[in-house]
């Protein structure tokens, strides 16, 4: 019979967590938004329609394992090294730009990557422990994958922001513009797009296009998930590996909405440049995976959990 110490030690321990990741326990949760958060957008009297949020309906309950995420979005230095290391050349670079918020609108900046946000003339002097950006989905996965790592699926995006149960923002559901990098945290309530314009304008005079990103973790702990994610509202854009799709077939959304299902990829977490509205938890915004980036998109990465063999206090 075998005796109990040896059943121990037949057992695979649990992997110990690697310092720069959280894991987040299995279970059961509600993706998406309730209708009551449609109500409300509604009635805050911001710039976007109804239509523009039902992507997000209805709530559908979504069953994952345990896995690993990132604590932080990926810096310019672990891209650095990745560069270094590797000689990758990201798609920017290769098409010869990324696309930046100009003065009045989006436009595709010559000379814009991951080393020159803003274009030719500008660096990333200083910008160490910045989330990097100009990231396509192809420079994303390369370097998940060069890392041991991989793209987080929008569903373990969401769980890690949210937490087991749901809420506007990572800490809960009222607003607090000191917890994350959003237009608001600079400019104070940003009431319409008019507003907006006239916060980046002056931006825009003084620096050019130049993101306004800040260290990863500068909003921490106020501003994590309860699971200890920092920046999962704001700072940068966030890419999953998820394919674009509705959560019912039977939801109807903005035209734009409809046209990239099954084509583009879901972006998660809203960045420096967006309102409060745009930032929560459940939002959902696409990109198109063919090579497009821009200056306030970036990423995370994620891991599965793997079990590692048991050692005993005598090396067994």
């Amino acid at each position: 019979m075998a005796r109990i110490g040896d059943l121990d030690a037949a057992r695979p321990a649990p992997e110990a967590v690697p310092g720069d990741m959280v894991r987040i326990p299995g279970g059961t949760f509600l993706q998406g938004s309730p209708e009551r958060t449609l109500d409300w957008l509604d009635r805050e009297g911001q710039a976007f329609p109804r239509d523009w949020f039902t992507d997000e309906t209805p709530q559908i309950p979504v069953t994952l394992p345990d896995y690993l995420i990132d604590r932080h979005q990926v810096t310019v230095a672990q891209f650095a090294a990745f560069v270094s290391r590797t000689g990758y050349v990201t798609s920017a670079e290769r098409a010869g730009g990324s696309m930046v918020y100009g003065e009045q609108y989006w436009e595709i900046r010559e000379g814009a990557c991951w080393h020159r946000p803003a274009g030719y003339g500008s660096g990333i002097r200083g910008r160490d422990d910045h989330p990097v950006v100009h990231i396509s989905f192809a420079d994303a996965e390369a370097y998940a994958r060069w890392a041991g790592r991989r793209l987080p699926t929008e569903s373990e995006w969401e769980r890690a922001a949210t937490g087991p149960s749901y809420r506007l923002w990572p800490w809960g559901d009222t607003w607090d513009s000191r917890n994350a990098n959003t237009a608001e945290h600079t400019a104070g309530a940003l009431g319409d797009l008019d507003a907006w314009r006239t916060w980046w304008g002056a931006i825009h005079a003084v620096q050019g296009p130049m993101p306004q990103t800040t260290p990863v973790g500068a909003f921490s702990p106020r501003g994590d998930s309860v699971d200890g994610c920092a920046d999962m509202t704001g700072n940068v854009y966030e890419w999953t590996s998820t394919l674009a799709h509705l959560y019912s077939p039977a939801t109807r959304c903005d035209p734009t909405i409809h046209l990239v299902m099954g084509r583009s990829r879901v972006i998660r977490g809203g960045s420096w440049m967006n309102f409060r509205y745009q930032v929560r938890c459940a939002e959902r915004l696409y990109g198109d995976p063919t090579g497009w980036s821009n200056f306030a998109l970036g990423f995370r990465c994620a891991r599965d959990v793997t079990a590692v063999p048991h050692v005993d206090d005598n090396g067994r």
